[in-house]
């Protein structure tokens, strides 16, 4: 069964905003983590933010100042707002739950691009 849902990907020119979205189905329960990841072609997924379950949030370098990670726990949601968006941020980018400490889930993915 489908596990994360996301959305709100597309093609955006550069400066750009984007937000996406993961919905965690009410089959995960006690969510600890949630984040997002990215991969771009031909490179290694990696760490773009993550937000606690008490809202403390953490970012990678390149992304502080203009992305915000943020989480509904009621809907079991993470939103990511993406602003002056670069080409460099062109990637799938990928939801990830983290359940009761020990359970990881990846969403499907999202296509980002971003023209220059």
């Amino acid at each position: 069964q489908v596990q994360l849902v996301e959305s709100g990907g597309g093609l955006v020119q550069t400066g750009g905003s984007l937000n996406l979205s993961c919905a965690a189905s009410a089959s995960i329960s006690s969510i600890n983590t949630m984040g997002w990841y990215r991969q771009a072609p031909g490179k290694q997924r990696d760490f773009v933010a993550r937000i606690s379950s008490g809202g403390q949030t953490g970012y990678v370098d390149s992304v502080k100042g203009r992305f915000t990670i943020s989480r509904d726990n009621a809907k079991n949601t993470v939103y990511l707002q993406m602003n002056s968006l670069k080409p460099e941020d062109t990637a799938v980018y990928y939801c990830n739950v983290i359940s009761r400490g020990i359970y990881v889930y990846w969403g499907q993915g999202t296509q980002v691009t971003v023209s220059s």
